[in-house]
């Protein structure tokens, strides 16, 4: 790794004298903790990089804990990915995605790429919201141009054979690049863990792979209650474990990834997605008081306020076709919103987005925002369409 790190505009270089990495931006990048010394610019403003982590402050949490930011903090969901030359390099030498997810070094990297390209104010830990049922015991497997395989639970009867308790050793390979990158990070980025909500993660494992409507669990939670209840509350149980784990490895907050959540009626979504993550986010600060927890029921449009009232989340991400007016009046009072720019806008580029950015902004800029994209970065957009998004945002005096 090139030891070359910026500081507001600035070239901090290490006392070996190596040629910094290129960046984009004027914000702190990353901090290699390994570094004999730090020889700062004589006209930067900041001659104390070395602050600790407890005393930084970062624009990311400083939302979260009810303190709006004039320029409102700045991630993408999915911001570590194929989009990104130096993701694909790597992803080829990996070999399998559970491998690239489950190496630490590979982990910890690819989380890191996208902090040190466009200086995001979070970074996400890279995995994946299947490695629960992947420590439940069932086989998972990421099959090109497919997605995810796993064998499914179709019957009560295969239900019965779920296990109880996850092996959370195998999880460790995330906890250890968690450490890793918040070693890695500089003070002022916020580390993000995360898992899928048990909705989502139980359509998967009911169907055995993505559909275009997760109808597969849909009619086996209307068929068979019980044993769909039984899948939940395993997932429930052990999420509560894997976040605290999580969080005790050096994530500073969390995001419940309910991506099938907008499939629900509203009796499904009360009793499938806002229960089960009010019993996580009261199962997690039971044992962490203070945890930050966001919430991304996607697709819940007039569910949001519920959503938020009920499960007791800092922060919810809405995706683009969220109404701003409902947001503004019945969401955004209560808990910060993240999110909203739509991914095929930043795929568009030019006045498109640059008209898509200022929406955003407009609706929700004056009250607490992170801004972020409605759902994940697409393969194909291009990266200087990112810089753009990226500069049109820093640039916004809310």
């Amino acid at each position: 790794m090139r030891r070359g790190i910026e500081l507001l505009g600035h070239v901090v270089l290490h006392c070996r004298k190596q040629r910094p990495r290129s960046h984009a931006g004027s914000r702190t990048a990353l901090a290699r903790r390994d570094a004999p010394c730090i020889r700062v610019c004589k006209f930067c403003p900041i001659r104390n990089f070395r602050v600790s982590q407890a005393s930084a402050s970062k624009p990311f949490i400083e939302v979260l804990s009810g303190r709006r930011q004039t320029v409102p903090p700045l991630w993408m969901m999915r911001q570590a990915g194929r989009y990104l030359p130096e993701y694909r390099e790597l992803r080829a030498r990996a070999g399998s995605f559970l491998e690239l997810c489950f190496t630490p070094d590979h982990a910890a990297e690819v989380t890191l790429q996208p902090i040190r390209r466009f200086g995001f104010d979070a970074a996400i830990i890279f995995s994946d919201i299947l490695v629960m049922p992947y420590a439940l015991g069932r086989s998972v497997r990421f099959e090109a141009g497919e997605g995810p395989r796993l064998d499914p639970l179709a019957t009560p009867e295969q239900v019965a054979t779920l296990a109880a308790r996850a092996d959370f050793a195998k999880l460790e390979p995330v906890y250890e690049a968690l450490r890793r990158v918040r070693r890695e990070l500089a003070p002022d980025v916020a580390l993000i863990g995360f898992c899928g909500a048990p909705w989502t993660v139980a359509t998967y494992m009911v169907a055995g792979q993505g559909t275009s409507d997760q109808a597969p669990a849909r009619l086996f939670a209307y068929r068979h209650p019980q044993a769909f209840g039984r899948i939940i509350d395993v997932l429930v149980e052990n999420s509560i474990e894997y976040l605290v784990g999580q969080l005790r490895a050096g994530a500073d907050c969390l995001q419940v990834f309910d991506t099938w959540a907008g499939v629900l009626p509203p009796r499904e979504f009360a009793r499938w997605s806002i229960e089960p993550a009010r019993r996580i986010v009261a199962g997690v600060r039971r044992q962490v008081p203070n945890a930050r927890i966001i919430g991304f029921p996607r697709g819940a449009a007039g569910m949001l306020p519920d959503y938020v009232e009920q499960t007791g989340v800092d922060a919810v991400s809405i995706d683009w076709a969220a109404d701003p007016a409902m947001v503004r009046e019945r969401v955004q009072p209560r808990v910060a919103v993240q999110g909203n720019l739509d991914p095929l806008a930043l795929i568009a580029g030019g006045a498109a987005l640059d008209r898509a950015v200022d929406d955003v902004l407009e609706n929700f800029g004056k009250g607490r925002l992170i801004f972020n994209l409605g759902h994940g970065i697409q393969p194909e957009t291009p990266i200087a369409h990112v810089e753009q998004m990226v500069k049109r945002v820093r640039a916004h005096r809310g």
